[in-house]
């Protein structure tokens, strides 16, 4: 039998050697399959098919294609090893069995019989003796579909003879028994392998298609609600289900199996395989992937075998299943089709168009299916989709338009006919951001009359545990039908699954929504079951919440004497650059630019806990209230290089050029927003609230929308709003209309909900902006924490070495810092106790509770982490075996359930009734839990230390004059650089803090930092083959930039992303990004070295391309000095070589000390040094690193 984990993780090897082949033969214009998908590209272009560039179109079609190698060769495999082929014939004539091993001696057979057949034909190699085999099963009827000959790639992707001996040796494979690794033999012909091949052996399928299987007993439960039924009110004869989203078929075999057992019931005397072709017409499927159907066909195929009682696949007809590949969404007869001028475009891949009315509306009696929950990257495909369906509106996902589709495809009920059923697990993301709006409320709310949809269970599944769905989901299940009940039957949810359960199908969450669904009112640990008002239902946004959430709301709602927007001017964006890739930088790096002032850029992941760090500065030459500046030479240069990515940036469908402005500016700014003098911005992804009060001169992210106020409105009226935002009442109430973005998926893909206070959310404005007020706003506590956050941000170790740096602190760096450390911890100690007061007074000012809960004594003013009341209780319930949490070990706080007997009598009572009152009054108890009290997730100082020196230190090795003498630029060794700053007292002293070691080895200290915030000079050295692909991409855009800068017309492409396989290392991904702009701190010169000195070799990579070009022609006349051998030089010159072409564009001035341009020096020298070895730029382009030698293994 398979071992499913082995296979997949061998094949994977598999699957990248047949990616490279493939690759190259798609790229030779003299290869028949490489010529057809050039032009099939372009016809896809022409035709409104695809918006993909080439390369991505390309690496899509090899990626299917060599999938289809393995998965054809899999199903060989399969066959041979459980004699599913034998007696097979071919033209007529019998063909001896074995093609490619088995165990025993079918291995030694099949290299028989593969020597035979060459013996037959002389010029044929191993890719024709695999066709062969395909060929043998593609002749029995009911392995026709299989490997298809007019749509499988195998025909016409042909691999080379290389790849597919290597393809053959790896199936034959033996271990030290002599036993082959991969041995399919199972009486029991169990597939499920398949399913996991499916999800898991492509990445870019897996990521392109959302590749995702569906549990069984996730299947089961919808087949039950859907299928069941639907067998009970209109009978087997004629039954007819689709999964338009088939994949793999888990919703398929599951439909099979019942169908055919009802056959069995219905119809006794009915032959075996009659019954199983009669079940198998009720199957219907479409998938956009190719190797998904072709893996579904084969396991139904089989899944029929062991139905009928046969063994083997010859002789056996079609079994008459319906399974189509096409894209759906497209593919719906009757509404796509006055989308396009001509034919909806085919991929030869595709064969939707042969199966006639599979997508027919109206025509189902189910439809089941697990939609894709990604959204559409391709530009051309959203706006077709947004086209053909009504409900797909803004940044919608791939789940909105299949929700549309899937009622389309049921039957419509009325007119006593019975409509048809309909059921799926998808994302919730529609539920509370804002492209759900229209399916909520125009679909499920009845308005599209030709698709009415009468939804009869909603059932939030985003706690339960369910392997391979990371994204919270929930289940739906109605009718193509007008609403027959004023009720909907809903599952909510009070808890995610506690841990990780063995058996998925047994978790707590799941267990608790199978047994409990048909009992409207049940309240359990994990869940409530209500029967919700369909009027509830057809607003946006849903909440399904259980556990007197929807009643808490009303009360929150019932306390406000009015919403939030009826105090603002405004809530949304600052400013979006649609690339900050390119338009933000480490404030270092706007320096270097030349661009002093630049204003800081704070995204929201830096607003948290009343304080907004910053991080980033805008590169955009645009002042804060719109004006135009004129960027710094510098500035322009560094930007250039991304001019055709930034001038493709659109913000609702506009080009900056179609808006009136310049390629490099803001997508769009709101400058009332940026000079207002104060302004409310908060974190618009978090696990909790985080609001902040900004006093000016700063750019945010849309990830930290601003609001501001009247423009007379007072600090106060401001602290009072800020208040009531960062309190745990709006932290609730802002959880029930948000979108759950989940957290973490553990190792078999399942989102992991064991600790919601970890859970992200996105607060949008939209939402924000109806937050209730209560009757009264208190401004002073929120003024408390502001100046407290402040207090804590002035002594962090970053602010705290700056002030040392800038001499604005007396004493030595160590003191200053152990003072401010003690100061940190007061300070936060005093925020978490103003931070509770704030949260028990606000719900006084909404009502819950009857008198004021707060401290009015003076007798304390602080607490530390784990003494909160919540807290305490936690504490106790976790001590008592009634709950399990993560909570205090994730916090570095201590768990204890008793009131801390130090406290002040008059605190220590009012603690015992915050307790007291959280255990008898639900509201308060749902209110006071971890995910919705503030969590101080503070990174811990020591960490903060270590960043702050390691930084300073960074910034002190950027000093400009380090990296020159007396003839210009010079590349320095890190022994060379430790020499040169030992009297450096300043630098001396951070490494001190730095290591503890009063006499700190800088060499050392600078090894350990330095090449880590460098990359190389040399493209060859930065990337991975993929990369180094996208990289010549870039050039030739840079290249045509350069011709239209020229005055020529030209037409550039936008060059791919990079993503981190394309670099060699992580630490050059992070210094670059997906757009590979130049962010780090040093050049690094792997394999250069210095006489007596191995330590690594360095350049700042604040040298412009001159500098770089100077630094690189020294170094290469010094390796000369030392012996290097032609070898070693070639890189080098490479380097150069890259650097060409910025030369003439930026250095052609006369210097003097070149007697030419920079630009002519250098390529005098290229000249030379090329000479010299007797090669081209060709040649040293080509120069790629040697692979590194791996040592033999030692013996015992």
């Amino acid at each position: 039998m398979i071992d499913s984990s082995t296979l997949l993780t061998d094949l994977k090897a598999q699957l990248r050697a047949l990616q490279a082949d493939l690759k190259e033969r798609a790229e030779d214009a003299t290869n028949v399959w490489g010529a057809a998908l050039q032009k099939d590209h372009t016809e896809a272009l022409r035709r409104e098919r695809t918006g993909l560039s080439w390369t991505a179109w390309r690496d899509n079609e090899v990626d299917q294609a060599a999938v289809a190698w393995i998965v054809a060769t899999t199903f060989i495999r399969f066959c041979e090893d459980n004699d599913l082929l034998n007696g097979a014939t071919l033209d007529g004539l019998p063909v001896p069995v074995g093609w490619i091993a088995g165990p025993g001696d079918r291995t030694r057979r099949a290299r028989e019989n593969q020597t035979a057949y060459f013996r037959l034909n002389r010029s044929h190699h191993d890719r024709d003796w695999l066709q062969q085999s395909f060929r043998v099963l593609s002749a029995q009827p009911a392995g026709a579909s299989l490997v298809d000959a007019q749509h499988n790639p195998v025909w016409t992707a042909e691999i080379s003879a290389e790849a597919a001996k290597g393809l053959i040796g790896f199936w034959r494979r033996t271990n030290a028994d002599d036993a082959l690794v991969h041995d399919f033999t199972d009486p029991e012909l169990d597939t499920r392998f398949l399913g996991d091949l499916y999800q898991d052996l492509s990445e870019h399928a897996k990521k392109t298609y959302a590749l995702l299987q569906t549990p069984v007993f996730v299947e089961e439960f919808i087949l039950d609600r859907t299928l069941t039924p639907a067998i009970a009110e209109f009978g087997v004869d004629g039954l007819k289900l689709i999964d338009p989203t088939c994949g793999s078929g888990h919703f398929l075999l599951g439909a099979f199996e019942r169908v055919n057992q009802q056959w069995a019931v219905d119809a006794p005397g009915l032959d075996p395989k009659q019954r199983v072709r009669k079940a198998m017409d009720s199957i219907h499927g479409v998938d956009l992937n190719p190797f998904a159907v072709a893996i579904a066909r084969f396991r139904l195929t089989v899944a029929g075998i062991l139905a009928s009682g046969e063994n083997s696949l010859v002789g056996i007809e079609d079994w008459g299943f319906h399974l189509a590949i096409g894209d759906s969404l497209l593919g719906e007869q009757g509404v796509t089709d006055s989308l396009f001028g001509e034919d909806t475009y085919a991929y030869a891949t595709e064969d939707l168009g042969e199966y006639v009315d599979i997508l027919k509306p109206g025509r189902y009696h189910v439809v089941v299916g697990n939609p894709p929950y990604i959204t559409v990257k391709d530009k051309v495909l959203n706006q077709i989709y947004r086209k053909a369906y009504k409900t797909a509106a803004g940044k919608y996902a791939l789940s909105v338009p299949f929700m549309e589709l899937f009622f389309r495809l049921a039957i419509r009920g009325g007119s006593g006919q019975g409509a048809g059923h309909v059921g799926q697990i998808t994302s919730n993301s529609f539920m509370k951001r804002e492209f759900g709006k229209k399916v909520i409320e125009d679909l499920f709310a009845g308005h599209h009359i030709h698709n009415p949809v009468d939804l009869t269970n909603v059932i939030d599944t985003s706690g339960a545990y369910i392997p391979g769905h990371g994204t919270p989901t929930l289940i739906l299940v109605g009718r193509r039908r007008r609403p027959v009940a004023s009720k909907v039957r809903a599952v909510l949810g009070v808890r995610g699954e506690p841990s990780t359960p063995e058996d998925a199908s047994k978790g707590f969450v799941w267990s608790e929504i199978t047994a409990n669904i048909d009992s409207p009112g049940f309240e359990g640990t994990y869940i409530s079951v209500a029967d919700l008002s369909r009027d509830t239902l057809s607003t946006f946004p849903w909440s399904l919440s259980g556990g007197g959430a929807v009643s808490m709301m009303a009360m929150i709602e019932g306390a406000a004497r009015g919403k939030l927007r009826t105090q603002i001017v405004s809530i949304g964006f600052s400013a979006i650059t649609g690339d900050d890739e390119f338009l933000t930088a480490p404030n270092r790096i706007a320096a270097r630019l030349r661009e002093v002032g630049a204003p800081p850029f704070v995204v929201g992941d830096e607003i948290r806990d009343w304080c907004a760090s910053k991080s980033l500065v805008s590169l955009v030459p645009t002042g804060l209230d719109g004006v135009a500046l004129e960027p710094s030479v510098e500035l322009a240069r560094f930007l250039w290089r991304g001019r055709t990515v930034l001038s493709n940036r659109k913000y609702f469908d506009k080009t900056p050029s179609q808006r009136g402005l310049r390629w490099f500016e803001y997508a769009i700014q709101f400058p009332a927003r940026n000079v207002a003098p104060r302004k409310l911005v908060f974190a618009s992804v978090a696990t909790h609230n985080h609001f902040v009060l900004d006093c000016g001169g700063k750019v945010f992210k849309q990830s930290a929308p601003v609001i501001t106020l009247p423009e007379d409105a007072t600090v106060e009226q401001h602290l009072e709003l800020l208040s009531v935002l960062n309190s745990s009442v709006a932290c609730f109430w802002l959880k029930q209309v948000s979108h759950n973005k989940g957290s973490t998926v553990d190792t078999s893909g399942a989102r992991q909900t064991l600790a919601p206070w970890e859970d992200f959310y996105d607060f949008t404005g939209t939402k924000l902006q109806e937050f209730p007020l209560p009757e009264r706003l208190l401004g002073a506590r929120g003024a408390v924490l502001d100046d407290l956050a402040r207090a804590l941000d002035a002594v962090a170790p970053s602010s705290v070495i700056a002030d040392w740096l800038g001499g604005r602190v007396d004493g030595g760096l160590g003191s200053s810092l152990a003072r401010a450390h003690e100061e940190s911890s007061g300070l936060l100690e005093r925020l978490v106790f103003e931070q509770e007061e704030l949260d028990w007074e606000t719900y006084a000012l909404f009502g819950l509770t009857d008198e004021s809960m707060t401290y009015e004594g003076s007798l304390i003013d602080v607490l530390r982490l784990g003494q909160r009341a919540f807290e305490l209780e936690l504490a106790r319930r976790i001590g008592s075996g009634k709950e399990e949490s993560v909570w205090f070990e994730r916090h570095g706080s201590v768990a204890i359930q008793d009131v801390p007997v130090e406290w002040p009598a008059d605190y220590r009572a009012l603690i015992e009734k915050r307790l007291a009152l959280m255990e008898s009054d639900r509201s308060i108890g749902l209110l006071e839990r971890p995910e919705y009290k503030r969590r101080w997730a503070t990174v811990p100082w020591d960490k903060q230390l270590r960043e702050a020196l390691e930084g300073a230190i960074l910034d002190r090795l950027e000093n400009a004059e380090l990296w020159r003498d007396y003839q210009g630029p010079t590349a320095r060794s890190v022994a060379q650089l430790a020499d040169l700053l030992r009297n450096d007292n300043i630098l001396l002293e951070l490494a001190r803090e730095l290591t503890g070691s009063p006499e700190p080895d800088l060499a050392a200290v600078i090894a350990a930092l330095a090449p880590t915030e460098g990359v190389p000079y040399l493209a060859a050295y930065r990337y991975k083959p993929s990369g180094l692909e996208k990289f010549r991409e870039w050039q030739a855009v840079w290249d045509l930039q350069r011709r239209e800068d020229a005055g020529e017309k030209v037409t550039i492409p936008v060059p791919p992303k990079y993503s981190t396989p394309d670099f060699q290392k992580v630490d050059y991904w992070k210094a670059r990004g997906k757009l590979d702009v130049p962010k780090e701190r040093f050049v690094l010169y792997p394999g250069v070295g210095r006489e007596g000195d191995s330590s690594p070799v360095l350049g700042w990579a604040g040298w412009n391309h001159r500098d770089q070009a100077v630094a690189l022609v020294r170094e290469i006349m010094n390796q000369r000095g030392l012996g290097a051998s032609d070898e070693a030089i070639v890189p080098l010159i490479a380097g150069l070589v890259e650097l060409e072409p910025w030369l003439h564009q930026w250095h052609t001035e006369l210097e003097p000390e070149f007697g030419s341009s920079a630009a002519q020096a250098v390529t005098s020298q290229i000249e030379q040094f090329l000479a010299q070895l007797q090669m081209t730029r060709d040649d040293v382009n080509a120069w790629r690193q040697p692979a590194p030698a791996r040592g033999r293994r030692r013996t015992a």
